[in-house]
Parts: structure tokens; C-alpha cells; sequence
């Protein structure tokens, strides 16, 4: 069934190590600015949900409260906090539109934020940990590692992919040069993104940095409303699906790690939902927190057979001028990853393409988008198809 619920406003900020000192900061960015953006003032809407991961980011927690703090006019509106590790925002962004849907919201303010260049490196990654089941993956020191040990198990079972993983970093962080708000905005090539340097060390062999997300500061916000706000609005983008799918915590505690099961259920039946198949859709922003990531997902998809997803790169079909293009926007590799936003600003980025107004990134025409976002090792997973309404 097509959702009652339409996106008609958002704001998003750059990413990247952001001046602004705290999420309350990068919240105020994007909260008033999105409302404007849907036409609205604060009496309009009625719900907020707040999407931050935080795990050891920060000392301040009671996120959802933050959102009036940094925006007065916003302090009375009833305000929840998601998480759901790297799919935190998608979290944010599903509550809302059941709110909307059930009819007891009209129009709810979505925002998704995260402050993660405060804290070293070590810190950082003591967080990210928390996103595996520390009981069993700990000792792999590092997420990185975990998907460098999906990396690993892929080249035992299908044959050396650094080339396949290169191509898909190099094809970021082309696009990414296109998006003003990216974190990096440099065209590396594949032949650097294949090559182990001192400039492109190995992090958790065989993953390079060049196969690893940018660890970022940012924020995105979004509004969605019922169809009596929604007609209103300028423009809007509806749900024709969606899907959420779980699968177990440890990869070890599933039949086949290398299947990605739960981004496959969730992404299939966001697609039945819509009644759709991938030939119908114009656009994929997906969730390339890892370059093998982005490979397992487009197996699990049904882009590719299994142990074959190297060869939609090399055909090309995932380029801009491709039969698919994926992650137009530099994908979490190259345009960034501050954990909560990262849900919102994928919407935020399919909806820019949608409705034309997504400047030097704008593809020649995008009628569907999908969305697919998740959190920890393919644990948490949420599909998004999307369309134009006006």
C-alpha cells in the first residue's frame, strides 16, 4: 500500500569536522530550517523524533530534549529519541511516518544528528564497537575488522575482490565531488583505492582506508505530513514502500554471514510493498559504510548473483549514466557518516533527486529512489522506496 505519510520539507547540513561545538548546535542548523523549508511554523507540528547514536560521543544525553533547547519554539512539542546503531535516523524517521500514518500526528519534524570529531580516535572506536555483540566480536578490536573479516571470508569463498572494492570506492568519491556537502570531495581514482600506501594504509587488511566511511560530524532534518498538511505543501515525495528486517546480532550466529539476509528481507519488501521490481527504480542510496558493504548489498539485492557483484561494477550498471546509479551523493564513504543523521540524510539526499532539486548532482530524471540504511553488521536494516508526488 502507498503511504498516507509525504516528506515536503528539509534542511541538511555539510559533513564533515564541523566547527559547531555539540549535536544541540548542529540540531539548531536544521530544525527551524526544515520546518520553513515545508512551509510550516513550529504550532504545525506535532511530533518530533530525534535520531543520535552517541554511545561515548558525548556526556549529554536526553537528546530529544536538546531539540528545544537549541530551538525554543520547539520545547513544547511532545519529542522522542531513537537508536538503532547506524540506522538510528531511519529509526527516527520510520516512528514518525507510523505516527503520521496511525492519524494521531499530522505533521512531524524528523531530525538526525551526530558529533563525533570531539572525542580521539580511540574513543571513537570504543563507541563504534558498541554497535556488534561485544560478548562475541570485541576481540576483533575494531568495526572495521569485523567487516574486514566479511571481506575476508568473501575472497576465500568467490575469489579476490580489491579491484570490486576499489571501483566502488572510486565511484563515491567521484560522485561526491558533485555534492557541495560532502566530506570529501576528491577524485581518488582506482588505482590509489586498490593500492595499499602510506597515503592509503591498510586499516583492518584486507579493508584500506579508502574502503571505510568518513567518521563525521553532521545533521539532517526532515518533515513528514499527513495529506491534509502535505497538499499544502510546494512539493512532496511519498512512500510507495517500505521494509525493516532484523537478523542476528553476531555474524556467527547466522546460517550464511556473506548472505546479508536482513537487508535482502527488508529491501524486498520495501519493493513488494510498492509493487515494483529494481528495473522500476531510478536510484539507490545505500548504506556503504564499508566498501564490502556495498558489495554484499547488491547481491543481496538481487543486482547480482552471489560472488558476482564485481561484475555490475565493471559493466558499469551502478555508475551515474548506469542502468542503477548508487549513492549519487558519495554515499557514506565519501560524503560522510555521522551516525543519527546519516538515516535522515539519505531520505533527505533521494528527495533532492526526486523533486529536481538536487543541483550538480541531479541525475537527468529519477522518477523512484530507493533508500536502504542499517545498523551494525546487517543487523538493523530499513528500505525506503520512493516517489514524487508533485
Amino acid at each position: 500500500m502507498t503511504s498516507s505519510a509525504q516528506m515536503i520539507g528539509w534542511a541538511h547540513t555539510a559533513f564533515g569536522r564541523s566547527s559547531a561545538p555539540d549535536v544541540e548546535t548542529l540540531m539548531s542548523e536544521v530544525a527551524g530550517a526544515a520546518v520553513a523549508d515545508a512551509g510550516l511554523d513550529a504550532r504545525d507540528i506535532d511530533f518530533i523524533t530525534v535520531g543520535v547514536f552517541n554511545a561515548g560521543f558525548s556526556r549529554q544525553t536526553f537528546d530529544a530534549a536538546l531539540v528545544g533547547a537549541a530551538t525554543p519554539e520547539l520545547a513544547g512539542i511532545a519529542a522522542v529519541r531513537t537508536e538503532n546503531a547506524c540506522a538510528t535516523g531511519s529509526a527516527a524517521l520510520f516512528t514518525a511516518l507510523d505516527a503520521v500514518e496511525s492519524g494521531r500526528v499530522r505533521a512531524a519534524l524528523v531530525i538526525g544528528a551526530e558529533k563525533m570529531t570531539a572525542i580521539s580516535g580511540g574513543e571513537i572506536s570504543a563507541a563504534l564497537l558498541g554497535g556488534c555483540h561485544r560478548r562475541t566480536e570485541e576481540s576483533y578490536g575494531s568495526f572495521a575488522a569485523i567487516f574486514a573479516e566479511l571481506a575476508r571470508r568473501y575472497a576465500e569463498r568467490y575469489g579476490d575482490q580489491r579491484l570490486a572494492l576499489a571501483q566502488i570506492a572510486a565511484k563515491n568519491h567521484r560522485n561526491a565531488m558533485r555534492n557541495p556537502l560532502a566530506h570529501v570531495r576528491k577524485d581518488l581514482g582506482v588505482e590509489f583505492c586498490a593500492t595499499e600506501s602510506d597515503r592509503n594504509p591498510a586499516v583492518a587488511p584486507p579493508l584500506l582506508r579508502t574502503d571505510c566511511s568518513m567518521v563525521s560530524d553532521g545533521a539532517a532534518a526532515l518533515v513528514v505530513a499527513g495529506p491534509d498538511v502535505a497538499r499544502r505543501a510546494r512539493r512532496s515525495v511519498s512512500w510507495l514502500g517500505r521494509g525493516q528486517a532484523n537478523d542476528a546480532m553476531a555474524i556467527d550466529g547466522r546460517r550464511d554471514a556473506l548472505a546479508f539476509d536482513g537487508p535482502r528481507r527488508a529491501f524486498r519488501a520495501a519493493l513488494a510493498e510498492a509493487g515494483l521490481d529494481l528495473s522500476d527504480l531510478d536510484l539507490l542510496e545505500t548504506h556503504d559504510c564499508f566498501t564490502q558493504a556495498e558489495l554484499l548489498q547488491y547481491e543481496a539485492f538481487g543486482l547480482a548473483e552471489p560472488g558476482k557483484g564485481g561484475t555490475i561494477l565493471a559493466e558499469g550498471v551502478t555508475e551515474r549514466d548506469g542502468a542503477l546509479p548508487v549513492n549519487v551523493s558519495g554515499g557514506l564513504k565519501a560524503k560522510g557518516h555521522p551516525i543519527g543523521a546519516t538515516g535522515v540524510s539519505q531520505h533527505v539526499m533521494a528527495a533532492m533527486q526526486l523533486v529536481g532539486e538536487a543541483g550538480d548532482m541531479q541525475l537527468p530524471r529519477v522518477d523512484r529512489a530507493a533508500v536502504f540504511n542499517m545498523g551494525g553488521a546487517a543487523v538493523a536494516n530499513y528500505a525506503s522506496v520512493l516517489e514524487v508526488t508533485r
